[in-house]
C-alpha cells in the first residue's frame, strides 16, 4: 500500500466503509421504528424500495407534526388576538394560551388595548413647534385663538380597530380636529382663553367619543389634555395688554370689596351702638322725669299740709346737697367779734368724719375772753346720732 494511501483500518485486510451497507442499516432502522416489515431478503430492489417509502413517511409525518405545532401561540396580559380564517375574522382571544389552525389555513394578529396612544394637534412633540393650519380656530364672537391639546385613547374593539377603517390613528386626529373646532366656535373668547378649560375638555372628549363610535374605530378617549389656549402670534401683545388690564380691574374690584367689607360692618356696628346709646338716654331722661315729677307731687302734698316746715326741710336738703362734696366752714359773725380762734384742722378732721357735713360756728355767743376758742356746733344729724345712742344706754 503506498504511504500516501489513508489507513482505513489497523488489519491489513480491512477495506473502506460500504455506503450502501450503511444506508440499508439506517432504513431498517427507521422501518422498525414505523413499525413497517422488515425486507425479507438480504439485499434487493424490493427492500430497498420499502425503506425509501418508510423514509419519505416519517418525513411526511414530522412535516405534519412541525406544522400542527406551529399553531400554538400565547397572547399576553393586556393584549388580544385576532384569529383570521382565510383571510376573514373569526372571534377574538383572551390573554393565555391559545391554538388556531396553522397558517395558511387561519392567522393570528396580537393588538396590544392596554397601551395608551397619543395624538397631538396644533403641535408635534413641543408646544413651541406650532402647527398653524390645526392651532387657529374661530371663536362665537368672531376672534382667533391658537389652542393646542393632546388625545389620549386606548383600544376598546381591537377587530374594529384593524378591519372596519383603513387608517384608524388618523381618523382620530380629524375626529380631534372637528370636535374642537365645533365646540371652540360656539364659545367666547374669554371663555376659551381663561375659564373654560376643563369645560372644554370635557366637551371635545364627549364629541370626539360620539364620532368614533359612529365610524366603529374600537377606540376609548381616555383624556383630552389643553396644553395652551393663546391669542395669535401677531396681536399677543395687545391681547397681553387686556389680559394685564382684566387683572388689574379684578384685583381693584377684590381691593374695593375687601375694603367694603372692613369698613361697612364697623360703620353698622357705630351706628347700632349709637341707636342703643340714644335708646337707653331716652329711657333715662325719660324714667328721671317721671321720677322727678312724682317726687315734685309728693313734695307738693306735703307742702300744702305744712308750708313752712316743708319749705325749710327742703332748703336743708337742698344746702346738704350742695355743700355735701366740699368742705365748708360758716362763720357767724353777728356777735362782732374782732379776733376769732379758728382750729382749722380740728374743724376739718371733724368735717371728714361727718363726710362732708356742714360745721357752722357761732360766735355770737363766744366769751368776753378773747382767748376762749369759739363754740363749735355739731350738725343735727351727729347730735342725733348721739342721743339716740344715749337713750339705748339708758333703756339697758
Amino acid at each position: 500500500m503506498p504511504p500516501n494511501e489513508p489507513q482505513w483500518g489497523k488489519k491489513d485486510n480491512e477495506g473502506p466503509p460500504d455506503l450502501d451497507e450503511i444506508l440499508r442499516k439506517l432504513q431498517q432502522k427507521i422501518s422498525g421504528l414505523l413499525g413497517l416489515r422488515r425486507p425479507s431478503g438480504p439485499s434487493g430492489g424490493g427492500s430497498m424500495g420499502n425503506a425509501v417509502g418508510g423514509g419519505v413517511a416519517f418525513v411526511i409525518l414530522l412535516i405534519v407534526a412541525v406544522w400542527l405545532a406551529s399553531g400554538f401561540y400565547i397572547v399576553d396580559e393586556g393584549r388580544r388576538g385576532v384569529v383570521l380564517r382565510l383571510g376573514r375574522y373569526l372571534e377574538t382571544t383572551m390573554p393565555g394560551p391559545r391554538w388556531h389552525v396553522p397558517f395558511p389555513i387561519e392567522s393570528v394578529e396580537v393588538v396590544n388595548v392596554s397601551q395608551v396612544r397619543t395624538v397631538e394637534v396644533g403641535y408635534r412633540g413641543n408646544p413651541k413647534n406650532k402647527q398653524p393650519q390645526e392651532a387657529l380656530m374661530l371663536t362665537d364672537d368672531e376672534n382667533i385663538v391658537d389652542v393646542q391639546f393632546a388625545v389620549q385613547y386606548t383600544l376598546k374593539a381591537p377587530e374594529d380597530y384593524l378591519f372596519k377603517n383603513k387608517n384608524p390613528d388618523d381618523n382620530v386626529l380629524q375626529a380631534a380636529e372637528t370636535a374642537i373646532r365645533e365646540v371652540v366656535g360656539k364659545s367666547s373668547m374669554d371663555f376659551v382663553l381663561s375659564r373654560g378649560r376643563s369645560e372644554i375638555s370635557a366637551d371635545v372628549k364627549k364629541l370626539m367619543q360620539e364620532i368614533l363610535d359612529r365610524y366603529e374605530t374600537g377606540i376609548n378617549v381616555t383624556t383630552v389634555n389643553l396644553q395652551g389656549t393663546s391669542a395669535p402670534d401677531p396681536v399677543q401683545p395687545a391681547f397681553e395688554d387686556v389680559v394685564r388690564a382684566q387683572q388689574d380691574r379684578e384685583r381693584f374690584k377684590n381691593e374695593g370689596q375687601a375694603y367694603a367689607n372692613d369698613v361697612v360692618p364697623r360703620a353698622r356696628g357705630v351706628a347700632s351702638r349709637l341707636t342703643e346709646e340714644a335708646v337707653g338716654y331716652r329711657q333715662s331722661v325719660i324714667a328721671t322725669a317721671q321720677g322727678d315729677a312724682a317726687r315734685f307731687r309728693s313734695i307738693l302734698a306735703e307742702y300744702e299740709r305744712a308750708p313752712q316746715v316743708t319749705r325749710e326741710r327742703m332748703y336743708i336738703d337742698t344746702m346738704q346737697q350742695v355743700l355735701s362734696a366740699t368742705s365748708k366752714v360758716i362763720v357767724d359773725q353777728k356777735g362782732g367779734q374782732n379776733l376769732l380762734y379758728l382750729p382749722l384742722d380740728r374743724i376739718m378732721q371733724m368735717t371728714t368724719q361727718s363726710q362732708g357735713s356742714t360745721v357752722t360756728i357761732d360766735t355770737s355767743r363766744a366769751a368776753p375772753d378773747a382767748s376762749s376758742p369759739p363754740v363749735v356746733q355739731e350738725p343735727i344729724t351727729s347730735r342725733r346720732d348721739s342721743l339716740r345712742s344715749r337713750d339705748r344706754e339708758a333703756g339697758r
